[in-house]
């Protein structure tokens, strides 16, 4: 029987079930795994440890701000110290609650509150509704069950500059000011961005009270994304089946993307996925590469899949003027007529020229077309526009899209799409 074959009482996974060559543990490799050390953070972790020591005396830590670009490993830090202090608590008699939330998925005052009362109160989700209250009432309740319970609450609020955005400063003036109306109990925010400038959205009172210390947590270098990345790959694999090279270019990959050894991580993963879907005994530097191309084209997949409809009519304008000029440049006029084109073969009301030149240099900086402004002497300036993803790839990608796919069938089929309304920019 072939390998792809399945016999009629066999199951599908019966040949994949084989005992695992290459992984021990691909937790280890996961975003949400926590590892017992962490290399070239130990000044981090110990500024981190000494912010929140206090609440092992009972006294309230500072609130702290943490910076840092995507993969420093500030949100594995602190889940870090949150588990440290509760064992430390736990073995010295003391009442210490954390609580994470990232504010990503968890955007609303009432999905904050609630989050933090189940903290403080086991039953917080058959008592409390998950929706209907009004959030006074929501507020009130977790000031009467943080007094009852007592003792020092920990919040890491992940991501926080996503709730601003979402619901302003309101919550985030609430929590912390909370400590003002605790008696027997008090709360300490930890806040972690990748967004240095967000604070200046905020309240000065706000910015005050939740800025009382900060840390940040500098990008990684090759060499240290090598050094996590050979950690890992001691608990994640089974020995001996790792091209040692394969670490190195991994890092270099990665410290290439500001220094994200989340990114290294999933490369390394991804091509430990490929190798052993092809039944190897080995990690090669030729799975990282094919890894490299599946985690691009996951990217360009996602990012497109999310595009507005104003914004795939407009990208898709581009990609079918490209193959008209020899140099593969176009100007906003002639992608603004192919647009026009679209919106008409597709009932869409058009948006103007001028809109559509805004929403041009939002793709250029998604890094799905290229955009440049060049000088034509006196007759002013215009903007060439050229399409930057594999041709191939791009028709793969559309043919998943159904609204995409219609586009380029349609157009293609007549040719008689790229004219030009407007060359230079005003």
């Amino acid at each position: 029987m072939k390998k792809s074959e399945v016999s009629e009482n066999s199951n599908v996974f019966d040949n994949l079930m084989n005992k695992e060559r290459i992984f021990r543990n691909r937790e280890a490799l996961s975003s949400t795994f926590i590892p017992s050390e962490f290399p070239h953070r130990n000044d981090e972790i110990n500024s981190f440890a000494n912010i929140l020591k206090p609440a092992l005396y009972g006294a309230r830590p500072s609130n702290i701000l943490i910076y840092g670009q995507t993969g420093t490993g500030k949100t594995a830090v602190a889940k870090f110290l949150c588990e440290q202090i509760l064992e430390k608590a736990e073995t010295e008699n003391k009442k210490i609650h954390t609580a994470y939330i990232n504010c990503k998925q968890t955007n609303t005052p009432y999905g904050i509150l609630a989050n933090i009362g189940k903290t403080y109160y086991a039953e917080w989700d058959d008592v409390i509704p998950h929706a209907g209250w009004r959030i006074d009432k929501v507020y009130a309740t977790l000031k009467q069950k943080a007094d009852d319970n007592g003792g020092i609450a920990i919040v890491v609020l992940d991501e926080i500059d996503a709730l601003v955005t979402k619901t302003s400063d309101d919550i985030l003036y609430h929590l912390t000011g909370l400590n003002s109306d605790l008696n027997n109990s008090k709360i300490s925010l930890i806040g972690i961005s990748n967004d240095t400038k967000f604070t200046s959205w905020l309240d000065p009172r706000v910015k005050s009270r939740l800025g009382e210390e900060s840390l940040t947590f500098a990008p990684y270098n090759a060499i240290q994304i090598e050094e996590i990345l050979a950690q890992r790959t001691q608990i994640a694999f089974n020995d001996n089946v790792v091209d040692p090279v394969v670490l190195s270019y991994c890092a270099s990959r990665a410290a290439q993307e500001h220094g994200d050894a989340r990114k290294a991580l999933d490369l390394l993963r991804i091509s430990a996925e490929l190798a052993e879907r092809d039944d190897r005994e080995i990690v090669t530097v030729d799975y990282v590469t094919q890894a490299q191309n599946v985690m691009e084209k996951d990217q360009v997949r996602s990012i497109i899949s999310t595009l507005p409809i104003h914004y795939k009519a407009t990208l898709a304008s581009a990609i079918l003027n490209q193959g008209k000029r020899e140099n593969g440049q176009q100007t906003t006029g002639e992608v603004y007529s192919t647009y026009t084109k679209i919106c008409e073969r597709f009932n869409l009301s058009d948006l103007s020229q001028r809109r559509i030149g805004h929403i041009i240099s939002e793709l250029d900086m998604q890094g799905l077309i290229n955009a440049k402004i060049v000088s034509l002497g006196r007759q002013g300036r215009t903007k060439f526009i050229s399409v930057v993803l594999d041709e191939n790839q791009v028709k793969e990608l559309f043919r998943e899209d159904s609204f995409l796919s219609d586009i380029m069938d349609e157009l293609t089929k007549t040719g008689n799409y790229i004219g030009s309304t407007q060359t230079r920019l005003v």
